[in-house]
């Protein structure tokens, strides 16, 4: 065996949402030979990367095809992950992807959603941050079991900046975590607009793989405030089944496409999509409508990101401040870590300029 002849049989093996061979990306090094063992790593675009199993075994096979039979084969993963953002940009220079998600109303989940995504996400290897930018709403506080906490400050370069709560692997900040829970927050709107610049100004958010956004239900000052002052790589759009809450969801997807925003749109997540009782684990329940978010997905020719349950034990580790990705809750969890994967692979896709029309097929 030599590097040359591993190299020429992994140039058959595909990165299945790029549509090229690992070699062509780049994507092979340290490769290393003795005698039948042979090693090598495979650098994906993401720590989070679902189709890494698919990777190690289609590699393995077209070495013991193409090169010897008897080759003992390692594949190691190592990630950088994807991002069209430079260093020389100054608005969180060392954030490569900037996810926001959002709802055209209240009550859809959308926290639920942006907490667990950010926890998949982490789970799946990568340093994730979670900004919770619902000036008038924090959740973050209760889910993560942070409340009454205070962030510390610190001087980086001169400036003084805050350090997020970490929780759960997580970098977390909310304007909960700056002001007392029993004081409302009754803000104009600059004065809100300013404090999430603040967010991202004064918070030192440090080296994040991505960092998720939870945003305001709604349209309004915050959600140009952000956008405008933050390179966003792309929206998630959350609603429920329910023809009021897809009206909504409508004015959200219109939001994105305003010439002032200009921000991609990853897709659409259907939350509260069907209840399942504990004791009747196999049945579904269409309690607010049935796959309505497929149907808007359809008609705004958006991918579609997936279902979340309605299951008791979502709201119940919400309250309690163990998120539902930090539970035992096996079918929830694989509905989130699906919706995760489908992102992170939507989001790879985007920065390599890759079309990503297909993308639902391959889930």
């Amino acid at each position: 065996m030599t590097k040359e002849k591993v190299l020429e049989a992994l140039g058959n093996v595909m990165e299945p949402d790029l549509g090229k061979d690992l070699v062509t990306l780049n994507m092979v090094q340290d490769i290393e030979i003795n005698g039948n063992d042979v090693s090598f790593t495979i650098v994906l675009t993401t720590p989070a990367c679902p189709m890494k199993d698919m990777m190690a075994t289609a590699s393995t096979n077209a070495i013991k095809m193409l090169v010897n039979k008897e080759a003992n084969v390692k594949v190691n993963f190592t990630a950088n992950t994807s991002s069209k953002r430079t260093d020389a940009e100054n608005v969180l220079p060392r954030v490569k992807n900037i996810i926001a998600v959002v709802s055209g109303k209240g009550g859809v989940g959308k926290s639920t959603v942006a907490a667990n995504l950010a926890l998949a996400l982490s789970q799946g290897g990568a340093k994730v941050g979670l900004m919770d930018a619902d000036i008038y709403g924090p959740s973050v506080p209760i889910m993560f079991g942070v409340r009454g906490e205070r962030p510390m400050m610190v001087d980086i370069e001169g400036k003084g900046m805050i350090i997020p709560i970490e929780r759960y692997g997580l970098k977390l900040m909310s304007i909960g975590l700056l002001v007392d829970e029993k004081n409302a927050v009754v803000w104009r709107g600059p004065m809100a607009s300013s404090a999430i610049r603040q967010f991202v100004t004064d918070v030192y958010w440090d080296e994040l793989d991505y960092l998720v956004v939870d945003m305001p239900p709604g349209t309004g000052d915050i959600h140009l405030t952000l956008m405008q002052t933050v390179p966003v790589t792309g929206a998630v759009i959350v609603t429920t089944p329910q023809d009021v809450a897809l009206a909504d969801a409508k004015k959200g997807i219109a939001m994105f496409g305003q010439a002032q925003m200009n921000i991609p749109i990853i897709g659409l997540v259907e939350n509260m999509s069907y209840f399942t009782p504990a004791e009747l684990p196999g049945n579904k329940y269409y309690i607010f409508g049935r796959e309505g978010g497929k149907r808007l997905a359809d008609e705004y020719d958006l991918p579609f990101l997936g279902q979340i349950p309605l299951v008791q034990s979502i709201r119940e580790g919400g309250d309690l401040g163990v998120p539902i990705m930090m539970g035992d809750d096996a079918v929830t969890k694989k509905a989130f870590e699906g919706f995760a994967s489908v992102v992170v692979r939507s989001i790879a896709m985007r920065n390599a300029n890759v079309s990503v029309d297909k993308i639902v097929e391959k889930v």
